[in-house]
């Protein structure tokens, strides 16, 4: 009977390891498909600068419907949709950080080194910039 209670530790444990892979790989791909709307939301704004001396009403695509809107006020859209996707992508970032660690400790593997890394804001990038020209 022991022989049983093993085995059924051992699919549990695999269970438990899958699902937090799968975790990470669902967090990943969110991530990629954020990004891909961030840069999509970026050409928009490109092209809706390139021309300053257009300044009435552009037509703009939501879902399937397309939209008459003032420039000005797609523009704004645009920008706090943006602001939007950044936060949603910071967050899942911070974690899938933890998840991942999560997977590898659920694995037996030692945490990453360096994983847990964030880069510079500017400001701190200015005070660096500071100190080392004297």
């Amino acid at each position: 009977m022991e022989k049983y209670g093993g085995a059924e530790k051992v699919l549990a444990h695999l269970q438990e390891v899958e699902r937090k892979a799968e975790d990470v790989l669902v967090d990943r791909r969110q991530i990629v498909d954020l990004d891909i709307k961030r840069n999509q939301n970026r050409e928009a704004l490109r092209a809706l600068s390139s021309d300053p001396g257009n300044t009435g009403p552009v037509t703009v695509c939501f879902g399937n419907m397309f939209i008459s809107l003032p420039k000005e006020k797609t523009k704004e859209m645009i920008q706090r949709d943006q602001e939007q996707l950044d936060a949603e992508i910071k967050n899942l970032r911070l974690q899938l950080k933890v998840k991942v660690n999560q997977l590898y400790e659920a694995q037996g593997k030692p945490e990453l080194k360096g994983f847990n890394l964030t880069p510079l804001d500017p400001d701190e990038v200015n005070a660096i910039n500071k100190v080392l020209k004297g």
